[in-house]
């Protein structure tokens, strides 16, 4: 399943390479609400909230209204997950908060998963270098992401992983790294990170992963007719 991305940052629609340089960005959030309407899923990430520098609360509300969505961006307490949930979102998304002092927080995992309900709650995996990444990507741990994602299937409903190394660049994923993660669990896993064709969505799905698009769609690489 081809799963579409909207990132919200300043008030706008985003693309960034390698979560920093910005190379697309657009206010008509009405037209790709409108885009994605035939989706039964789409992943919003709420920019701004993930890096604590404010929100886009109005606008992923607005998406969380009008679509079935998965959000994340800032959660980092039950009562962000909260508020997130009561905006309309049918799940979290939640990433770096999994992590502390260079490993697993399997607390903070399971007492999320205990305030909302497991199956609400997506566990966000990014890997770089085959390493596990957070805090933008920024800090590398000593823990993969195959071991990340079996420490915390008990306390989520699926899993989101991040091929960073690839992510934005549109060259294609590493079809081999998401195999290792896929192996690691029986949870739902989608996949993100450079997916640009038809053949890779393909290739994906029959792993059983979802694929989560962004760049190539909305530099129109990727044609979504017929998907």
């Amino acid at each position: 399943m081809l799963i579409p991305s909207i990132d919200l940052q300043n008030g706008q629609v985003v693309q960034l390479v390698q979560g920093e340089r910005l190379a697309l960005q657009t206010r008509d959030l009405d037209a790709w609400i409108a885009k994605f309407a035939r989706f039964p899923l789409v992943q919003v990430i709420d920019l701004d909230a993930a890096k604590g520098r404010g929100d886009n609360a109005a606008l992923v509300a607005r998406v969380a209204r009008a679509l079935p969505c998965r959000v994340g961006g800032g959660v980092r307490s039950a009562a962000r997950a909260r508020e997130v949930l009561a905006s309309g979102a049918r799940q979290v998304i939640a990433g770096s908060a999994l992590f502390r002092d260079g490993g697993i927080d399997l607390a903070f995992a399971a007492s999320l998963a205990e305030a909302v309900g497991r199956e609400r709650v997506v566990a966000a995996v990014d890997g770089r270098g085959g390493r596990v990444v957070i805090h933008g990507w920024r800090t590398a741990l000593e823990v993969t992401p195959a071991e990340a994602v079996r420490a915390l299937e008990p306390f989520c409903g699926g899993f989101l992983y991040t091929h960073v190394d690839t992510e934005g660049l549109m060259r294609g994923t590493d079809l081999a790294a998401v195999e290792a993660v896929r192996r690691a669990t029986t949870r739902p896993l989608a996949a993100a990170g450079g997916i640009t064709t038809r053949e890779e969505i393909a290739r994906l799905d029959a792993m059983g992963v979802d694929a989560v698009v962004g760049m190539a769609i909305y530099t129109g690489l990727l044609d979504l007719s017929g998907l």
